[in-house]
């Protein structure tokens, strides 16, 4: 008589399904000043983000005309990235008193 062993219990491997959330994109929010230059703004858009002059005119138009406007938008840890980088141009050199840097925040995006 064969010696007959319990079968060990076999637990089949659950299927798990991994998602990547989407997190939810950011937008770098720059607003209008009367403090600095337009050829400032257009310097400090075309240093952070490398868009054309043309794009940076835009831009920084569309800021002074409505008061602010969205210049980027991404990931979270990009737009605080990004909006560090502009604040950290300081102010306009050009500008002798009352200088600040360009104004700017990261919000969600609409």
């Amino acid at each position: 008589m064969a010696n007959a062993t319990p079968a060990p219990d076999v637990v089949p491997e659950e299927e798990t399904e991994t998602r990547t959330r989407r997190q939810p994109p950011y937008a770098v929010v720059l607003h209008n000043d009367d403090i600095n230059s337009m050829d400032f703004v257009v310097t400090v858009l075309r240093k952070v983000f490398g868009y054309t002059v043309e794009k940076c005119v835009e831009l920084m138009l569309e800021a002074h005309t409505k008061g602010k406007v969205a210049v980027w938008i991404g990931a979270l840890e990009v737009a605080e990235l990004k909006a560090d980088q502009i604040k950290s141009f300081g102010p306009d050199p050009h500008v002798t008193k009352n200088g600040h840097p360009l104004g700017v925040t990261v919000e969600p995006a609409a």
